[in-house]
């Protein structure tokens, strides 16, 4: 039986790489993507939700989905605020994981980062925390959490610091083993595979996923 996947995310680097997966793939017959705009892809199983992420209590009924794909995700400068990229990564993500679970979902994957702590004294990697500890209290039966580091890939607004960075780190890359291995540069289509992979492996549980 032909499975129904949803996408949050699908205009950022990694949701747009997994976006094309995902509507290629022989396990979905349907293929929900949300977010505040519609994406520029034409395509017999895609079916777009467009809404404004803070209410998604209200598109419930439109949410309903076999394996969920979040890929939401910003920086606290891109936002524009602390509050800002707090309601991205934490609160659209938590609120996304809420509806869904409710709508009975099995799957939810989300996108987090390396170094996702709650207590941790980074901001960002704090509130990544933060979203990973909430999504685990959601009844899926299963739930990946993907943490990658830096991510190469082609921005619709490029970030200067990730380009230097990426460009750093790939230099860095062959020396980088063992514990530090995590950190290496991983590029957005290498996460969304590692993505759909993990789902049509219909496993049960928190699984965290590094590189």
């Amino acid at each position: 039986m032909k499975k129904t996947a949803l996408l949050a995310g699908a205009t950022g680097l990694v949701g747009s790489a997994l976006l094309p997966l995902l509507l290629a793939s022989g396990r979905y017959d349907k293929v929900l993507v949300v977010g505040r705009r519609p994406v520029a892809v034409q395509h017999p199983k895609l079916v777009q939700v467009v809404t404004d992420l803070g209410q998604l209590e209200a598109e419930r009924l439109r949410l309903i989905a076999d394996d969920v794909y979040c890929c939401l995700g910003t920086t606290r400068q891109q936002a524009g605020s602390k509050e800002a990229f707090y309601e991205v990564d934490f609160l659209y993500v938590v609120r996304l994981a809420a509806v869904t679970a409710a709508n009975f979902a099995a799957q939810f994957l989300v996108v987090s980062a390396v170094g996702a702590a709650a207590d941790s004294s980074f901001y960002y990697n704090k509130v990544k925390g933060e979203m990973e500890a909430a999504v685990r209290q959601t009844p899926f039966r299963a739930i990946h959490i993907f943490r990658p580091s830096l991510l190469l890939g082609t921005r619709p607004q490029p970030r200067l610091g990730e380009r230097l960075g990426g460009w750093v780190l790939s230099l860095l890359r062959p020396l980088l083993r063992s514990n530090w291995q995590k950190y290496r540069a991983i590029t957005d289509v290498a996460v969304a595979r590692a993505m759909l992979q993990a789902a049509q492996e219909n496993g049960s549980g928190v699984r965290v996923h590094e590189w």
